[in-house]
């Protein structure tokens, strides 16, 4: 089942993600002044979302709709597929395509460091 998430998409779960449920009139309310979008746009955005196994609604009248998939899979999804597509899964190149276009801080290093020294530990090296 496809779990990524159009830039459109993501904004509607962020709002789930926030306070859940909501109905599509909540939805509209909320969304409306950051992007413009009416109650059809919505409906077909979370039909979408059903789709995908990403919120589910109560089926009550008005239906009230929750994130089913979490913020936590779809980010480690996102990232995956991100490193996938640009970097053909390498992780190195990601680094050190963020280290070539800006000047690493010591506390980024820092914090890259104790990821990797987490990691590490992990592996049982």
């Amino acid at each position: 089942m496809n779990r990524n998430l159009s830039d459109g998409e993501w904004k509607l779960m962020a709002r789930l993600w926030e306070t859940s449920p909501l109905t599509i009139t909540q939805l509209t309310a909320v969304l409306r002044e950051e992007t413009g979008w009416g109650k059809h746009t919505i409906i077909t955005m979370l039909s979408r979302l059903e789709d995908k196994g990403a919120v589910r609604h109560d089926g009550g009248t008005p239906k009230h709709y929750s994130a089913v998939l979490r913020q936590e899979d779809a980010a480690r999804s996102e990232t995956e597929s991100f490193l996938n597509k640009v970097y053909g899964g390498r992780l190195g190149s990601l680094v050190n395509a963020m280290v070539d276009s800006r000047a690493l801080t010591q506390e980024d290093i820092d914090e890259l460091t104790a990821i990797l020294e987490a990691a590490k530990g992990r592996d049982g090296q």
